[in-house]
């Protein structure tokens, strides 16, 4: 089920931003050796992802000013610089996750053919950044400040689906395309969505900087890369 024309009968994607357009797994690792000055060797993937996700959770706020608090607990629990520099530098860092290699080639792609839809966790400071980034690839935005809640409650998506149908659009028109199965994948399926797992960490051990699922949501589609959906769903690249 990967031919162009299965995608046919879709008119818009939605996409989750961060981790699967941002490669925000890079960007986190990144920002904390550079201000630990620990090697991988030092300071392996894992630790690292393990108290910033507690960190994380325990600092849900909006983005763009939470990750200051974030980088403190993580430093804290870690033995790491936590003094208010360092964790302005990794804040600073959060507006500076950049694109996966092929985000933006293949939404340039997509774009040729469905309204592209952001549906992130982000706010709309960190949105506009990644946005940018990306090469504003999207018809609509809808972010954490825009709905007040945060992927996976579904009220995320009863918003966007409001704010879709005002546009003329069905949730039946709608591929919610995403990395995480915990904030997208399972909730979408749930709901009726038909769903596209971009799975970033194909080959690699756990779920990295998100959250871990007990079971994993068979999705519709599954992809490596965006550039496999767009390959997929277009055509390959001229």
């Amino acid at each position: 089920m990967s031919s162009a024309a299965s995608f046919s009968n879709f008119k818009v994607l939605t996409f989750d931003v961060v981790g699967t357009l941002i490669d925000f797994e890079t960007g986190v690792l990144s920002a904390v050796r550079k201000i630990s000055g620990k090697s991988p060797a030092e300071l392996s993937d894992e630790q690292i992802f393990e108290p910033y996700k507690r960190g994380r959770d325990k600092h849900y706020e909006r983005s763009s000013e939470a990750m200051f608090h974030v980088y403190r607990h993580l430093a804290k629990e870690l033995g790491l610089p936590s003094d208010d520099a360092s964790c302005d530098v990794f804040q600073l860092s959060v507006l500076r996750w950049g694109p996966f290699a092929d985000s933006v080639e293949a939404l340039k792609r997509l774009r040729t053919k469905f309204r592209l839809v952001a549906m992130t966790n982000a706010d709309r400071v960190a949105l506009s950044c990644y946005a940018h980034a990306l090469g504003n690839p999207f018809d609509d935005t809808v972010c954490a400040d825009d709905t007040g809640v945060a992927k996976p409650n579904p009220e995320f998506f009863a918003y966007n689906k409001g704010r879709q149908s005002a546009f003329g659009y069905k949730q039946s028109d709608i591929l919610h395309v995403a990395q995480s199965q915990y904030h997208d994948i399972g909730i979408a399926r749930k709901l009726g969505y038909k769903v596209c797992w971009i799975e970033r960490r194909q080959g690699i051990a756990g779920f990295g900087g998100t959250p871990a699922v007990e079971t994993l949501t068979k999705p519709d589609f599954h992809f490596p890369t965006l550039k496999a959906l767009a390959d997929a769903a277009i055509g390959p690249a001229a």
